[in-house]
């Protein structure tokens, strides 16, 4: 699945850059600064609906992925600091240590923390990667559980997750020198994201088996490594890149936030008060669902699917074949169409299931961490 979903997602996305070149071909106010790109190739596409319909996938997905990335780092710390602070307080503590962070301007104000991030993920991994292998020792037979329709999609919607980067790969492309050299961009990057994965993924799947499936700690790998001095290494490594990544992905949630209150660009008062709300509204999610493989699963399973899947092959088709202002249709090849047609499919029918599957698990209380922070605080209090 993650080989699988890598290529897949890897093809959309440089079908999602043909998609930006064509819009630069056609329209010349394409070829300036525009903020929010995949909403104008939905807009080109489909008019407004396809312009309002991307913008609200890709504000869920980074809401998503932020929620995701507080829950980690909370849940590393908890790990690191073995004290009296449970995992549902260190939420609010590490949200408003970041919060200042998120009144900075936009992500090009602070490309070196998207470089540590990046750099610290890297090193995690490699890390990861050696200490799983060497706890082959304490598990030496490891047992698997059989695979059932609900556990395969959210599995689906999880792994999609970790690819579910075609938000900001518009932007990414727009402000390349060379944006006709995105595909090999796109080619290298997953190459490496790949081989970050897969071995970690690999190794976990056949030293631990299905201890993940009953781990009391939730859905984190590092829960599961034996303790010392590369464990704890590691989950300093992610929770640097986890508090990194959110700082980055909250920003453009805040910015079209902003925008839409009429908030104007640079640093004041009116910024940070939204900016914070937004932190504020992460928190309670949090609070609300304090299990972040639901989250996770659920963003993976329906609007990253979208994104990733549905809307770059079903807009790549509609600006190849439409007629406007002059321009010709272009015809696509029968094996071509088919191809875009076959992912299309697959990602409204996975995220449908996916979706279905992330709600049912946090319904049936399959998950752990299922009960919302204040009503454990509540029932504890009574």
């Amino acid at each position: 699945m993650i080989i699988l979903c890598a290529i897949s997602s890897a093809y959309t996305a440089i079908i999602l850059g043909r998609c930006w070149i064509i819009l630069q071909n056609r329209f010349p106010l394409y070829r300036e600064h525009v903020p929010y790109p995949y909403p104008a190739i939905g807009y080109e596409a489909f008019g407004n609906p396809g312009k309002y319909i991307v913008s609200f996938c890709v504000l869920f997905t980074l809401f998503g992925v932020s929620t995701v990335f507080l829950l980690i780092a909370s849940e590393n710390i908890q790990s690191l600091f073995t004290g009296g602070i449970s995992f549902c307080a260190w939420l609010p503590i590490i949200a408003a240590v970041l919060c200042p962070f998120t009144w900075l301007g936009t992500p090009k104000d602070f490309w070196p923390i998207a470089v540590g991030a990046m750099s610290a993920t890297v090193l995690a991994c490699l890390l990861m990667f050696v200490q799983i292998l060497m706890d082959i020792k304490i598990n030496p037979e490891p047992q698997h559980s059989n695979t059932t329709f609900k556990k395969f999609f959210v599995a689906f919607g999880t792994i999609l997750f970790a690819f579910g980067g075609h938000a900001a790969f518009p932007t990414i492309q727009h402000d390349m020198k060379r944006p006709s050299n995105f595909k090999w961009g796109v080619i290298w990057s997953y190459a490496v994201i790949v081989l970050m994965y897969l071995p970690v993924a690999t190794s976990g799947y056949f030293i631990y088996g299905d201890k993940l499936d009953t781990n009391p700690n939730g859905d984190s790998i590092l829960s599961l490594m034996s303790p010392g001095g590369i464990t704890t290494t590691v989950t300093v490594l992610i929770t640097a890149h986890l508090t990194f990544g959110y700082i980055i992905v909250i920003n453009p949630f805040c910015q079209q936030f902003e925008e839409a209150l009429g908030v104007k660009p640079g640093f004041g008062i009116k910024r940070c008060i939204v900016r914070s709300f937004v932190v504020a509204c992460n928190l309670f999610v949090a609070e609300t669902i304090p299990h972040f493989g639901a989250i996770l699963s659920l963003v993976g399973g329906s609007t990253v699917v979208f994104l990733t899947f549905v809307f770059p092959s079903l807009f790549y088709i509609r600006l190849m074949t439409m007629e406007d202002d002059g321009n010709k249709p272009v015809i696509i090849p029968l094996y071509e169409r088919v191809i875009h047609y076959e992912i299309i499919l697959i990602g409204i029918f996975g995220g449908i299931a996916s979706t279905f599957s992330a709600i049912d698990d946090m319904a049936s209380g399959a998950s752990s961490f299922t009960v919302p922070c204040y009503v454990n605080a509540s029932a504890a209090h009574l």
